[in-house]
């Protein structure tokens, strides 16, 4: 039987590829299990990047309905939302690492928004964001409600969950929902290649930056300055900050750790 989760270590960084096509890649709770592991495993420091995709067509539909059918009465899916959605948005927003996303087609409901839970969104051209749940009785999760109204704005925000319309890449991409749309035949080179990048730059300098930007949807302007001069503070003490010094001055290329100390 073939792993729902299919993991790939490669020097300084691992690939995570969802493994259920023919369903799309979409949730049940094995895949959830998996998922969560391979994330833990990455916190490890020999991990200094991750790239997520998915197999086949689509790179996530969300959950697997085919679950919720043969359930006897109204199933209680914020038990679901509070046991396994919200621990994996957390795990990808708190890992102190770059997280890349490469969506190689259709990413909908949970499946969309756990791709702009993610630090840089690659997708192929001919992937869609659907916010599904309208059309099926159900809020957007995962999240949703609160990437969606800062990454496009609240006008489009409302629009792409009330109306659940698809949403090409080319447009997601103009709109600033996601980093870059690239061609099909290309996007797991690039994206490859992004996260190898990523696995040689300064990792904690970069994982501080990623806390920096994860606060400042909350914070005040005295609030978030604080917290630059807090973080910087323990940039400067890292040994990257040490070698991006030397290097600059020694006019060569700088050759991280990625290490705490």
């Amino acid at each position: 039987m073939e792993p729902s989760l299919i993991v790939a270590e490669h020097d300084g960084w691992t690939e995570l590829t969802l493994n259920r096509p023919d369903r799309l890649n979409a949730f049940n709770e094995d895949l959830h299990r998996a998922l969560a592991a391979a994330l833990d495993a990455a916190a490890d420091e020999a991990c200094r990047a991750v790239l997520l995709t998915g197999a086949g067509r689509g790179f996530c539909a969300g959950q697997d309905l085919g679950d919720r059918a043969s359930a006897d009465g109204p199933p209680d899916l914020g038990a679901t939302i509070e046991a396994f959605y919200n621990p994996l948005i957390r795990r990808i927003r708190g890992l102190r690492k770059p997280v890349v996303c490469a969506v190689n087609g259709v990413a909908a409901g949970a499946g969309a928004n756990i791709a702009f839970a993610c630090d840089i969104v690659l997708a192929a051209r001919s992937a869609k964001f659907i916010q599904a749940f309208a059309r099926i009785g159900l809020v957007p999760d995962s999240g949703g409600t609160f990437f969606l109204p800062r990454l496009v704005g609240d006008a489009r925000a409302r629009a792409l969950m009330l109306l659940a319309e698809p949403l090409s890449a080319e447009k997601a991409e103009s709109w600033g929902l996601i980093w870059k749309a690239v061609d099909d035949a290309t996007l797991m080179d690039e994206a490859r290649a992004l996260a190898a990048h990523l696995a040689t730059q300064p990792t904690q300098g970069l994982a501080l930056t990623k806390a920096a930007l994860n606060a400042s949807a909350s914070n005040g302007l005295d609030t978030q300055l604080d917290l630059e001069r807090d973080l910087q503070r323990e940039a400067g003490r890292t040994p990257d900050y040490r070698e991006g010094v030397s290097a600059f001055v020694e006019k060569r290329p700088a050759r991280f750790s990625g290490r705490r100390a």
